[in-house]
Parts: C-alpha cells; sequence; structure tokens
C-alpha cells in the first residue's frame, strides 16, 4: 500500500444544481490526486490536494514529444447510496500496459486501485445522485522533466482528476449515426492504437470534425494498411450482429482493448452467442445491410456504455439498421452493464468494487 497524505479544500466549490445538465466532462471536483516519480526515489509523495493548475517547465518532455497516457473509469451511487467502481483492476492494467509501451516506469495494480479509491471516498459527496449520471473518472500520467531530447523522461506526474457527468451523448441511448473513414488512418501495426495515449485522439480530430460536420455523432475507423477491414470508432469499440452471430476487431495491437469491450463479449458469451473476434472488411458490412443479415451494431465504451447505432455510410453506400431502433441485444446489454454498475441487479461476475 502507498500513503497517500489528505490535504482538503478550504473553499469547497459549489455543486451543480441540476444534474440533468452536467454534460461530459465539463466540471470538476474539489481534489485531485497527484504522486510523483523520479529514477532516485520510483514513485513517491503519493497526495491528495485540492483541484488546482499544474506547473510545469515549458520544456517539460510531455509538451514536445507527448510522452503521456489516460484512462477513463466511473464511479457509480446506488439506490442505497453505496459508492462503487467497475473492474478498476483492468483499467490498472491497461494502464500498465501503456506506460510500458510509451517508456514509463509502471505503477503497481493495488496502488492505481487504492489511489483512486482514495479520491473518490473523499470526493464522494460529487458522486452524481441522478439516474444515468456518474463521477467520471481521468487517470494520467505525464513526463515532466524539463529537457529538450528526444528521449523518455526520468520524471513524471501520476495524476488523477473526477468530473461529475450526464450520458457522454445529447442522442442518449438513441441510436446513432456513423461515418465510415477511409481518407485518414487512426493507427498502424506496430504503432501506438492499442494503448491509450493522446496521440492518437489528436490525430483523429480532424476526421471527427469532418463527420460531424455531416451530421454523424462518430467515426468508424478501417485499418490502416489496407483500409478494407472494420476497427473501432472514435470512442468505442465496435461491434456488428450479423444473422445471428457477433462479430468485432480483435485487438492485436491497433484496437484498444475496452474494458466495456471484454466485459460485454463475456455477457454474450454466458448468453450463448458466437463471437467472432478478428477481420471484418466493411464491404462485408455493408452487404449485410443490403441482404437484412445485418441485425444490430452498437459501440462500447466507458464513457458511452453501450451505444447502438442505426446507420453506417461508407463511400457512396448507406446500411441502415433495425428500423433506425435500439436492438434487442443491444438493449439487454445496456440494461445489464449498466444495472450493475449502478446496482439495481446482482454483479454475478465479481466486477464490482466498493470505495468504502
Amino acid at each position: 500500500m502507498i500513503d497517500i497524505k489528505i490535504e482538503k479544500t478550504s473553499s469547497p466549490k459549489a455543486k451543480p444544481a441540476d444534474e440533468t445538465k452536467l454534460g461530459f466532462g465539463k466540471v470538476f471536483s474539489d481534489h485531485m490526486f497527484i504522486m510523483n516519480y523520479d529514477a532516485a526515489e520510483g514513485w513517491h509523495d503519493a497526495r491528495i490536494v485540492p483541484y488546482a493548475p499544474i506547473v510545469l517547465d515549458p520544456s517539460a518532455v510531455v509538451f514536445h514529444y507527448a510522452q503521456e497516457c489516460f484512462e477513463g473509469m466511473k464511479a457509480y451511487r446506488t439506490d442505497k447510496d453505496k459508492i462503487q467502481l467497475f473492474r478498476p483492476d483492468c483499467n490498472a492494467k491497461r494502464m500498465q500496459d501503456t506506460h510500458a509501451r510509451l517508456a514509463i516506469p509502471q505503477i503497481p495494480v493495488d496502488d492505481f486501485v487504492q489511489a483512486v479509491k482514495a479520491l473518490v471516498n473523499v470526493e464522494r459527496d460529487w458522486v452524481p445522485h441522478s439516474v444515468g449520471a456518474s463521477l467520471y473518472i481521468r487517470p494520467f500520467t505525464i513526463a515532466t522533466m524539463p529537457q529538450l531530447g528526444v528521449h523518455a523522461s526520468s520524471q513524471y506526474q501520476f495524476i488523477i482528476i473526477c468530473s461529475p457527468s450526464g450520458a457522454y451523448y445529447a442522442e442518449g441511448i438513441n441510436p446513432v449515426k456513423i461515418y465510415v473513414e477511409d481518407e485518414y488512418v487512426r493507427a498502424c501495426p506496430g504503432g501506438t492504437g492499442a494503448i491509450k495515449c493522446g496521440g492518437n485522439y489528436a490525430a483523429s480530430i480532424l476526421a471527427g470534425e469532418k463527420a460531424e460536420k455531416l451530421g454523424y455523432s462518430q467515426v468508424l475507423w478501417l485499418d490502416g494498411v489496407e483500409r478494407k477491414y472494420v476497427e473501432e470508432v472514435g470512442s468505442m469499440n465496435i461491434f456488428f450482429k450479423i444473422n445471428g452471430e457477433i462479430y468485432t476487431a480483435a485487438t492485436v495491437g491497433t484496437v484498444l482493448p475496452g474494458v466495456t469491450r471484454r466485459s460485454c463479449i463475456e455477457l454474450m458469451k454466458d448468453w450463448g452467442y458466437t463471437v467472432h473476434e478478428g477481420k471484418l472488411a466493411i464491404a462485408d458490412v455493408m452487404k449485410a445491410g443490403e441482404d437484412g443479415t445485418l441485425e444490430e451494431v452498437f459501440g462500447t465504451g466507458t464513457a458511452a456504455v453501450v451505444s447502438p447505432v442505426k446507420q453506417l455510410d461508407w463511400e457512396d453506400k448507406s446500411a441502415k439498421i433495425g428500423d433506425g431502433k435500439i436492438g434487442e441485444l443491444t438493449q439487454r446489454l445496456y440494461d445489464t452493464m449498466t444495472g450493475m454498475q449502478w446496482g439495481k441487479i446482482a454483479d454475478t461476475k465479481g466486477w464490482i468494487v466498493p470505495v468504502e
């Protein structure tokens, strides 16, 4: 265990009066967790302090060579006023993988989970009470060494901030339209597509803005080599139910191994579905849309949980799914995932971690 010092704010913020208007990532709680790293001491000086700007040298490595990464998770308030997390160990392990890829010293899983729980416990009054709202948790690591030159930093900060948030999409659980991007590339084999670093998301912004101007909620990325196989959506993994079976891209280096993704796969296998993890050509998806075998399409992710898709547009083709309504499997996954997360149904998988 790490020794976490706690300094509480003397000027607490007013909490949002209307939790139905929280939006996503716009309001931040009173405190943040910080832990430093340097080569001599390793990870040290764990502390919870008042939320405030971070002071860094202009030559800090993070600014010039983007040695940084982040995670995304949530804390939920149950009907019994208990606060709980969903599979935080998975986020901790994924961040370890991200650190390894970016040459950042790893943080033990237990230390990561302890830090998250400690901060959420301090901020428990910030966990929303409204249905569908939660406390979004953003752990991130930045390279702070003041030095120019393309080398791994010898100094880092691991920081966690919290934001009470409503639904990720303004559309809520209603099905969305997705634009299939075949001009720009999100990730290539051997790159950083399988980790959560900011560069991946910076590279996706231009395509996302293009899709938004055309009236779409998200971009569906194709593989970076052949521009042929579906990979993931900007903020989600994506699944296709074709002729009763489930298809999704494998997480073999260019697709993020989502925590919600792996959870939904486990549930679907429990329910008797065949789940294929591998290559699926966008042409085959569109063909299934034409012949009526494309039954459901949905995205999965921490922020959106499960998001139904009603339409895919690629080149001059348009695939409309489920008459624009949420599919039976998509609804079941959403109800099961959110039911466990908010404590409305029993956790039969051992995924819920209470904050006490």
